[in-house]
């Protein structure tokens, strides 16, 4: 029997049980308002992230060494818009429109990425955002394929094909400055000293101090713990800079023979609390800026609501 068809008590406990075995939940099926409010949360921080993580790289399109690299930063931003479209849609679904979550972002009230409150101060960190943003965002992002809501999983599929693209391009553009000259690899080195330990803390903190996750672990949303993807991106990432000849900003980095794992310094978790509550380098910008474009944007969505009005009235005239 369908999740939407079931009644009473007997509710939470088939809804735990499809959970359980994998199964996928649909929009019209009962869930529990916490689930709901879970996911609601988590959709609509991602598609923030999207939105607001179009502005560090927008700021170099016009700056681009090349027409090559201008146009491959364009389709990655307008990438990037099209992830917010997914995801906000996904979100629709769970009965919160997009004004809301729109308003409730531009208000300062929810939450986006940590990492897109840092400046992009030289054509390098177009690269390390490509390289290590996106890399750290794709270990995160292809377990939600298999997350127990089903749009939201759908959503992921495509996004992570592209975002596995963005890695590529942003290593490759790394891979170019590396094997520069020595000003070209000096700026590659000064991006990653600056962008590693944001990027280390993408997935957020520590499992002990982590909120939401043993309970998004046992509804399906997550897969991994914080920690865990954590470990899977700086194994990675160790070698990635072997391969580039870079070096990471971490005197204590070492591999542990014992683990199998790389293990690392301390990270700051002041610096990562401090930018989540509003105070890093870049939050207010980041917030005026797309404030200002939503003011700027009003006279093309009243068009668009009178050409489909005009469409509606049309077709309604066509069926008369």
């Amino acid at each position: 029997m369908a999740l939407a068809d079931l009644a009473g008590k007997d509710r939470q406990n088939s809804f735990d049980e499809h959970v359980a075995a994998d199964g996928k939940v649909e929009p019209k099926d009962w869930m529990p308002a916490a689930y709901r409010k879970t996911l609601v949360r988590q959709i609509s921080q991602h598609a923030h992230s999207e939105v607001i993580g179009m502005q560090p790289e927008g700021n170099w399109i016009s700056r681009a060494p090349s027409l090559r690299r201008k146009a491959i930063l364009l389709a990655k931003v307008q990438d990037e818009a099209g992830h917010g479209l997914y995801l906000y849609s996904a979100a629709e679904t769970l009965g919160v429109t997009r004004h809301e979550m729109e308003a409730d972002l531009m208000s300062g009230k929810a939450k986006y990425s940590s990492i897109f409150n840092y400046p992009t101060l030289t054509w390098a960190d177009v690269g390390c955002i490509g390289w290590l943003v996106d890399g750290a965002a794709i270990i995160n992002q292809i377990p939600l394929c298999r997350c127990s809501y089903g749009p939201y999983a759908r959503a992921m599929v495509r996004i992570c094909k592209e975002e596995s693209f963005h890695q590529r391009q942003g290593f490759e553009l790394m891979m170019a400055l590396a094997k520069g000259t020595a000003s070209q690899k000096a700026m590659a080195q000064d991006a990653l000293n600056r962008w590693w330990w944001p990027a280390v803390m993408m997935f957020g903190p520590p499992d002990g101090d982590s909120v939401h996750s043993s309970q998004n672990m046992a509804w399906k949303i997550k897969r991994f713990s914080n920690d865990e993807l954590r470990q899977k991106f700086i194994d990675m990432t160790v070698k990635q800079c072997e391969a580039l000849g870079l070096d990471i900003p971490d005197p204590d980095l070492k591999f542990n023979a014992a683990t199998g794992h790389c293990d690392i310094g301390p990270i700051d978790w002041d610096e990562f609390w401090a930018v989540v509550k509003g105070h890093g380098p870049c939050n207010r910008q980041r917030l005026e800026q797309r404030n200002r474009a939503h003011d700027e944007g009003a006279w093309v969505r009243e068009a668009a609501t009178a050409f489909a009005a005009k469409e509606r009235d049309r077709q309604q005239q066509r069926a008369a």
